[in-house]
């Protein structure tokens, strides 16, 4: 008999952050394993329980990450700039997401796919569901950028008796599924892997776009671009850009006002365990062209690309900049922030950071670096006990550059105590 949820999806997802992870652990993302009938499996599932993104690196590939980009992105097996041939014009980017989930089930090769769809009467409350067809698939396309309990679907799919299905889901969902993975009976799991960083709830996306737009009501699609911007698309089409500098975060109650503090624990943007990990950060500009790029990770992941190929136009990598600068640079404004500067000072910023930033993959390499970096100083400051159980060690590997001038800002080791095997020694999580 299945385990009856307190509330259904539709109303968890349109819950305040106080109302929604009431009683729960101090890090919760509500990735949906504790709503229902595989709750009791959440202490070696859960993430934010006792992290063992490495333990399942080799698990999949026999290996850990290799030093250089693979700290940052993930071990992968290749890296490709694509878009859809014909993009579907109510996606986030070209669709490719959502076209391989409606191809799977087109091809037979799934029975379902866990997608994320609307909640009705809403534009960005996720509603987790399990799709039978490739139209239902298809009509989940663009983003949520909400916190979505996407796992609670198990349930569903178990009741179902489906054997071979796909998933589509964020890192810490991802993280779960595959701790679970051996026991769910599956003859068959796809995961396709989108990026994901400070997620949150709808009430507070919707205080964010508040704040951050002219016209909240009307915008339909937003996002972090590599041109140092936010760029809001609106029902009529135009694109309203608004400068990272020019962003009011403290309106906002600063990012730990904002983001969940799971997601403020997070250090998996890149979606290291999925099979295949499709987004958009390393593409090139401009935007409107609606380059994404794909990091093929398993042998699954290499046929899932090979399924939706035919279907892609591949462009080229790109990349120019050096990110160290700034990223050491912002060391220190994590240890001493700063307040928005004046309007005249933020325009030279703006103008500056278009003119000299990065792009393309190096653009991608420091964002990736900075949120590790955020995160670590986060989980430090506020979870200090739970940090050898959160923080994978490939976190510190992957910042050790920096690590002279965070010892100097910090004044302590960016480095935690090494145990026996020379990695971060780890405290045991009783189950």
């Amino acid at each position: 008999m299945m385990t009856k949820t307190a509330r259904p999806l539709h109303e968890i997802t349109l819950l305040s952050q106080a109302e929604r992870l009431k009683g729960r652990p101090k890090l919760c993302s509500d990735c949906g394993i504790c709503g229902g009938e595989l709750r009791p499996t959440m202490p070696r599932s859960c993430v934010f329980v006792q992290n063992r993104h490495e333990e399942f690196e080799r698990r999949l590939h026999g290996r850990n990450r290799a030093d250089g980009d693979e700290l940052l992105f993930g071990i992968h097996r290749a890296i490709h700039v694509a878009r859809m041939r014909q993009p579907n014009p109510e996606a986030q980017w070209s669709g490719i997401v959502t076209s391989l989930g409606a191809l799977l089930l087109e091809r037979g090769i799934v029975q379902g796919v866990i997608a994320t769809g609307t909640v009705p009467g809403t534009r960005w409350a996720p509603l987790p569901f399990l799709a039978r067809t490739p139209a239902e698939v298809r009509a989940s396309a663009g983003n949520k950028p909400c916190l979505s309990p996407s796992l609670e679907v198990l349930d569903e799919v178990r009741a179902s008796g489906l054997t071979r299905i796909a998933f589509i889901g964020t890192g810490c969902q991802v993280h779960a599924l595959r701790a679970l993975e051996e026991e769910l009976g599956l003859e068959r799991l796809y995961i396709i892997g989108i990026p994901c960083t400070d997620n949150t709830t709808y009430p507070d996306l919707m205080r964010f776009l508040g704040v951050v737009s002219k016209s909240p009501q009307t915008v339909v699609h937003h996002e972090f671009m590599q041109d140092f911007r936010v760029h809001l698309r609106h029902e009529d089409g135009h694109l309203e850009r608004v400068n990272y500098v020019d962003l009011d975060v403290e309106r906002l109650g600063g990012e730990r006002g904002v983001f969940p503090a799971a997601c403020l624990s997070c250090f998996d943007y890149q979606n290291g365990l999925s099979d295949l990990t499709i987004g958009y950060l390393g593409a090139p500009l401009p935007p409107e062209e609606r380059w994404q790029w794909m990091l093929l990770r398993t042998a699954r992941g290499e046929e899932l690309f090979e399924l939706i190929r035919p279907y892609l136009e591949l462009g080229t990598r790109s990349e120019s900049g050096n990110r160290r600068v700034g990223v050491r640079a912002y060391v220190g404004m994590l240890r001493r922030p700063r307040k928005r500067p004046p309007a005249p000072v933020r325009k030279f910023v703006a103008w500056m950071q278009r003119a000299k930033g990065t792009k393309g993959i190096e653009f991608a390499r420091g964002v990736i670096e900075m949120k590790l970096l955020r995160n670590l100083v986060y989980v430090r400051d506020a979870h200090a006990r739970m940090e050898r159980r959160v923080v994978p060690g490939y976190v510190y590997r992957a910042l050790e550059y920096v690590a002279d001038v965070y010892e100097t800002e910090f004044g302590r080791p960016l480095r935690p105590e090494a145990g026996p095997s020379g990695a971060p020694a780890r405290r045991s999580v009783q189950s």
